[in-house]
């Protein structure tokens, strides 16, 4: 069957985009800071060096303004003479002042003096709009740099789902895997099914949302995840799968979104994983194989098996028949 077009990807991206906001678009300026952290790397860095540029360039034209206006740049730095700044001859001097006195390395070499309110008062205004641009930028970049979204790329989860008996039961089942050392803290697993239905009124709702049921009432949702584990959906009366056979299975459009969210142990910030299986990643008849083993004084855990299935028999009859 060709490969239809997904709503999640395997990689936990979601395939959806928003256009025609038209006026809704100013609630992205408003909240600019945000915006400027989902911005990708290349555009964060972009208007990081352009933002120190074009402030360094118009800070230190206005202190070459202010040596132009008193006549500093034509009259000899005597020491019968007091500049507004010492030292500053031309742009390149001005700017290199303003970098001395903004990065706070003072050579000693250029200096502003006291007869020169108005280079106080521009002192005053470089270091508050520099502090201010130091915590916007930096702190934008510590946040995207500290983002959790690397430690779900470690977070595994099985290429295909499978449907076989556990406990004389039918089960919707896929395999989860950790692949650090570091723990998920309060790790939940959730299961949404998104299918195509039309209700009793006729109203079509081409993308509708259920949740599936992976314990939450035996709270087996809340995984201790230092090894793989094997989420199981029971197939009942309840389940959206009750009609579902292997033979209506070849026929049927769905696709299974996985959420995995947790607290990160070493950085204390909450991480979400996501994947999706359509109806061809669905097996039917098969289980997963072992992937744990017992060593010397340890558990080890095989990772070149965890995506691996076997053939068991299994009723080709859904749960209602």
């Amino acid at each position: 069957r060709r490969e239809r077009q997904r709503f999640v990807d395997k990689n936990g991206r979601c395939n959806v985009q928003h256009g025609n906001l038209g006026g809704e678009s100013s609630r992205y300026l408003s909240d600019f800071f945000t915006t400027l952290v989902d911005l990708k790397w290349r555009w964060n860095l972009l208007i990081f060096l352009l933002t120190y540029t074009v402030a360094w360039l118009v800070m230190a034209s206005m202190w070459w303004g202010i040596a132009y206006l008193r006549g500093d740049l034509h009259q000899a730095h005597g020491d019968s003479y007091s500049p507004c700044v010492a030292n500053v001859y031309n742009f390149p001097s001005a700017f290199l002042f303003f970098i001395e006195t903004e990065a706070t390395i003072g050579y000693g070499h250029r200096y502003i003096t006291e007869r020169c309110p108005e280079g106080i008062v521009l002192f005053l205004f470089q270091s508050l709009l520099g502090s201010i641009v130091d915590a916007f930028l930096i702190g934008c970049m510590f946040i995207k740099m500290s983002q959790p979204k690397k430690r779900a790329e470690t977070l595994m989860f099985s290429r295909a789902a499978v449907i076989s008996q556990r406990d004389a039961k039918l089960c919707l089942m896929f395999r989860v895997g950790n692949l650090r050392n570091s723990h998920m803290v309060s790790a939940q697993i959730r299961c949404k099914l998104i299918k195509s239905r039309q209700t009793p009124e006729g109203e079509f709702l081409p993308l509708d949302q259920c949740e599936l049921d992976v314990g939450f009432g035996t709270g087996a949702d809340q995984l201790f995840l230092v090894s793989p584990l094997t989420i199981c959906h029971e197939i009942n009366s309840e389940s959206p799968f009750f009609s579902l056979s292997q033979r209506s299975l070849r026929s049927e459009q769905f696709e299974i979104v996985v959420i995995l969210e947790g607290i990160v142990e070493t950085t204390g910030m909450t991480c979400q994983a996501r994947t999706s299986y359509t109806e061809d990643e669905v097996l039917w008849g098969h289980r997963f194989l072992p992937v744990m083993s017992l060593e010397d004084g340890f558990f080890r855990v095989d990772y070149s098996q965890f995506h691996a299935t076997f053939e068991v028999p299994t009723p080709p009859y859904s749960v209602k028949e």
